[in-house]
């Protein structure tokens, strides 16, 4: 009978009801077991949501608002994309974790628990070889690292990535959808079981410089540094990179994050903004005594290409890669001017994804990153793992 085929598609109408039709139109088949769109925060969020209702009736259906949208007609902006799973090869469950403003360990393991309990139900033999999770989480909550910690540790092998909801770079609401609405101060989460072969995939194009930054001074719940090396965090920041303080902008901040070294691999932690104190705001959640590096970057189209060579190589052309890209990554693209390289490698590995504010992986919070997970055409032979 053939692989399980995913659908894809892309909606680039301004309206907010043509779109969801045009996304509709695309990805519907029979027996859809999940449905997951990304869609621009610029539409009547509202409307968009009565048309998914209508549209969708009797789909489970997921999914966030972004800052750009990654699908067939690549990386757009005002778009809604996503692709629809079908029951034959796929089983998935979905959950809404609420009021990330009151979240505590406790309860991210029990919605964990729960979780695997609802896929287990079904599939009995489900198991991390078999199976991934995705996070889509407000990202503005400001927990990002505590909730996808809490989720990796009760799912224990199986792998969790995802992305954090944006808002076009207005840094004010994001939203996440499940249940038919859209809500805030919330992530949802889905497991999916699967008997097609699937890799877990994570990248970044820096390299750490020697140049060493110890936080001196900060307040990690609102991930505001305001000492670095016992100096305004915006004016040793500046030094280091070898401008003036009052210049620092977005374009320093993609070209130059810092990274940080846990067990041995460096992660990026991306500068949000400078602030008129000389303090600086970070996307992930920054300790004092943290040691940091100025990041160097090498060439993010190579990089992206080598991501999915490695794929490739690996499995054969994914028919889907959910694709976790982070929004300061989008504007390097632009800056350089690769837009239609990166175009190209997305589209011809059939990604679907958005631009972030703030990427997962195997519990970790990371920033200017490449996440997700590619999902490939033949089964998989017994035996061999289900992720890389």
């Amino acid at each position: 009978m053939g692989d399980p085929r995913i659908r894809r598609a892309q909606s680039c109408a301004a309206d907010a009801r043509r779109a969801a039709q045009e996304f509709h139109a695309g990805v519907t088949q029979p027996d859809m077991e999940l449905v997951v769109f990304f869609c621009s925060s610029e539409y009547d969020l509202d409307a968009l949501a009565a048309e998914m209702r209508r549209l969708f009736v009797g789909a489970q259906v997921v999914g966030c608002t972004t800052a750009g949208e990654i699908g067939p007609e690549g990386c757009r902006s005002h778009s809604l994309s996503g692709a629809s799973f079908p029951a034959r090869g796929f089983t998935a469950v979905s959950a809404l974790l609420d009021n990330l403003g009151g979240f505590d360990h406790a309860r991210g393991r029990a919605f964990a628990q729960s979780l695997m309990r609802k896929l287990e139900q079904r599939v009995p033999q489900t198991a991390p070889e078999n199976c991934f999770a995705i996070l889509l989480i407000d990202g503005l909550c400001g927990c990002e690292e505590s909730v996808a910690h809490a989720l990796q540790q009760t799912l224990g092998k199986t792998v969790l990535c995802g992305g954090s909801a944006a808002d076009e770079r207005k840094f004010v609401k994001t939203f996440v959808y499940s249940d038919g609405q859209f809500r805030s101060d919330s992530a949802v989460a889905f497991l999916v079981r699967t008997r097609l072969p699937f890799r877990a995939f994570m990248s970044h194009h820096f390299v750490a410089t020697d140049e060493r930054l110890v936080v001196t001074e900060a307040d990690t719940t609102r991930r505001v540094v305001s000492e670095i090396n016992g100096r305004p965090a915006a004016e040793e920041y500046a030094r280091l990179l070898g401008v003036d303080a009052d210049s620092l902008g977005s374009a320093h901040f993609a070209a130059a994050p810092v990274l940080v070294k846990v067990a041995g691999t460096d992660h990026v932690r991306s500068i949000q903004s400078a602030n008129p104190d000389r303090s600086l705001n970070f996307f992930c959640a920054i300790d004092r005594g943290l040691v940091l590096r100025v990041g160097q970057g090498l060439d993010l189209s190579n990089n992206l290409e080598q991501v999915f060579d490695r794929i490739d190589a690996d499995m054969g052309t994914p028919q889907l890669a959910l694709t976790f890209d982070c929004a300061l990554r989008a504007q390097e693209v632009s800056r350089n001017r690769a837009n239609d390289r990166v175009d190209a490698v997305f589209r011809n590995n059939n990604a679907v994804g958005f631009n972030t504010y703030g990427e997962q992986f195997h519990g970790a919070h990371v920033n200017q990153t490449l996440t997700g997970i590619a999902i490939g055409y033949a089964a998989q032979p017994p035996g061999e793992p289900g992720h890389a």
